[in-house]
């Protein structure tokens, strides 16, 4: 049975960041506000757990989870030949809605899917995330959805969609808008704009000039 905490009250808000940090111990799948969309996260070194979150979504391989982090240091753990523009736009836009695909480091032990080499990562701008995210690490987190069906603003429709699926949903409120984040390719030496989101390329190349747009 799922259990929901309604994180704007705080002594909920507290039973159930600890009941969702347990719960990604356990290899169980949590539903969490960002600053985007409503995400559904695992323990993202569980080969398991993230199967069960592709599965819960409805979801190949093909498609791979996202990473989000508590803290920018994080990245130091996880990705390799990380760029001063990637850094730079770590610099100007995390937390936020910017995740940047880097190759990640070759001795991880993870599975995210078909990545080919490669993590997208993001940091968001969220406190009840953050929060969730500092204490238990890096989390495997796509948006809170069935595939093909619009990504959740509010827990009410993360919750119609993947009910029982998900031990712990953690109702932050609605957020603050359905656009999701941009994505960028840092992997190369110049970075590419892969999908325009909450931050535009004119935006970005105000940090990286240099940025390009995919066809």
């Amino acid at each position: 049975m799922a259990r929901r905490y309604d994180c704007s009250d705080a002594t909920d808000r507290a039973t159930g960041l600890r009941e969702a940090a347990s719960a990604v111990r356990r290899g169980e799948l949590v539903v969490l506000p960002t600053d985007t969309v409503y995400g559904i996260g695992a323990d993202a070194f569980s080969a398991e757990a993230v199967g069960d979150l592709l599965e819960a979504k409805g979801r190949g391989r093909g498609m791979p989870s996202p990473v989000l982090v508590g803290s920018p240091n994080t990245l130091h753990g996880l990705v390799t030949d990380f760029s001063e523009l990637a850094w730079e736009l770590v610099d100007a836009f995390w937390p936020g809605a910017l995740t940047l695909v880097a190759r990640h480091q070759p001795s991880l032990t993870w599975d995210l899917g078909e990545t080919r080499g490669t993590v997208a990562v993001r940091m968001p701008l969220h406190p009840v995330a953050i929060e969730l995210l500092t204490d238990v690490g890096p989390m495997a987190v796509s948006s809170a959805n069935l595939t093909g069906h619009p990504s959740p603003q509010d827990c009410d429709a993360a919750q119609e969609m993947l009910g029982d699926a998900v031990s712990v949903y953690l109702d932050g409120g609605p957020t603050p808008a359905a656009v999701p984040s941009s994505i960028v390719d840092v992997t190369g030496k110049v970075p590419v704009l892969l999908r325009e989101g909450a931050l535009g390329a004119d935006e970005l190349r105000k940090v990286v000039p240099e940025l390009k747009v995919a066809n």
